[in-house]
């Protein structure tokens, strides 16, 4: 060998980072060389623009250079990718973490490759075999637990470009998590696309709250488990009983709950009301009472009027959340949300996004002003800067031992971020 390391652009989710760094580990261990790999993602029609926007620069940065895009855009619309001049493979989302494709992209064999490897994602029953120890900083761990989803919101692609939910099976994860414990870890992160239907296809049908209780009994030297987004409307007892009885589940959770206002949520077909989200909300943080919510909320959904988005922006308040991802509406193809007649003008969508946004704004703020005086457990993810328990980012200004838990009071609030002493 001796050609140039493969080189990775990486777009959308966690779990596309997170199986980015798979990926790195497949094609490195084939000997592949001189090729640009670009992770898509679908999850909107922008997304897609985006990741051909990239393509085309990457290609006139590297050309000479094989160029393979992969990810959830390449599952669902391979031909688009595979129609531009500047590609030369297209893999699918199975196919990219399978050894044998990166084999076969290997300098004596790229040439010889089906320039269109994508199968059908609803016909794979298994979670990648392809597990990576230690993604995400030197203090913190991601760990894929699950992929796919059951569902069909009309509003997502994904199901499209992930297939249907498969699971890890609890003792895998365990002993991954075992791994990292013992390489330093003291931060793992369960993630996943539809990480509350986690055990729903294994024997027994356990539920996300079994695993976590499991984790945390089974590797007492893990100092610290997040969850990453959940559906409120999926939590099961034991996972209520963690959140209730062991500090080591961080109290931060993300919650997928879209929208504030009823009809919207039914005709996105979603398994919650508004309700039902507030309620959750208020038993969450009945038994943690430093629980803190961040959520997913989409401004400008088809039919969506000034009362419906009212509702989105009541919500903030009624369910107390802190640390808001805002989706402008999109126009998906391909989903049946594209379909509805009554589209809202996109000026209006950009105005109600940024309402929400600064709601959100608001609430960080409120909520590391009232950090102030308070003494944390700080996870260092370089010698500046850590994070609290509920993932406020922490600034010092001297030296501490990175990738450590140190204990500091708070002193004050730097724009978004708190300052320790």
């Amino acid at each position: 060998m001796g050609g140039k390391a493969p080189k990775f652009s990486n777009h959308g989710c966690r779990l596309n980072a997170y199986e980015s760094e798979a990926m790195k580990e497949l094609a490195t261990s084939a000997g592949v060389e001189n090729a640009v790999i670009v992770n898509t993602c679908a999850v909107t029609a922008e997304a897609v623009r985006k990741a051909r926007q990239d393509i085309r620069k990457l290609r006139r940065e590297n050309p000479d250079a094989k160029l393979i895009v992969t990810g959830c855009a390449a599952q669902t619309e391979p031909d688009t990718f595979a129609n531009m001049a500047e590609v030369d493979v297209v893999i699918g989302n199975t196919e990219k973490m399978n050894p044998t494709t990166w084999v076969n992209m290997a300098p004596d064999l790229i040439g010889q490759t089906e320039p269109v490897q994508v199968d059908d994602i609803m016909s794979v029953t298994e979670t990648a075999g392809h597990l990576i120890d230690g993604f995400g900083t030197r203090s913190r761990a991601y760990v894929q637990v699950q992929n796919g989803c059951d569902h069909r919101c009309t509003f997502c692609i994904i199901p499209y470009g992930r297939g249907n939910s498969r699971s890890v099976p609890a003792g895998v994860v365990v002993d991954q998590i075992r791994r990292l414990v013992d390489r330093g870890y003291n931060e793992v992160v369960l993630t996943g696309v539809d990480l509350t239907s986690w055990g729903a296809d294994l024997p027994a049908a356990p539920k996300l709250g079994d695993l976590v209780m499991r984790i945390l009994k089974l590797v007492p030297d893990l100092p610290r488990l997040r969850i990453s987004s959940i559906d409120s409307i999926e939590v099961d007892e034991n996972l209520m009983q963690a959140i209730a009885t062991e500090p080591r589940l961080m109290p931060h959770l993300h919650l997928s709950l879209q929208h504030g206002d009823d009809m919207i949520l039914k005709r996105m077909k979603r398994r919650h009301l508004r309700d039902d989200a507030i309620k959750f909300c208020e038993d969450a943080r009945k038994l943690r009472p430093d629980m803190t919510f961040g959520a997913d909320i989409i401004a400008g959904f088809p039919t969506e009027k000034d009362a419906h988005f009212e509702n989105s922006l009541k919500l903030v308040e009624d369910c107390d959340l802190t640390w808001l991802h805002v989706f402008p509406y999109s126009k998906r193809e391909g989903t049946p949300a594209a379909k509805i007649p009554t589209q809202v003008n996109g000026n209006i969508i950009k105005a109600r996004a940024a309402q929400l946004r600064a709601a959100g704004d608001a609430k960080v703020a409120a909520h590391l002003q009232a950090q102030v005086g308070a003494t944390h457990h700080i996870l260092m993810e370089n010698p500046r800067m850590g994070r609290t328990e509920q993932f406020a980012e922490v600034l010092f200004d001297n030296d501490q031992a990175e990738s450590q838990i140190v204990t500091a009071a708070i002193l004050g609030v730097d724009g978004t971020q708190l300052r320790a002493g």
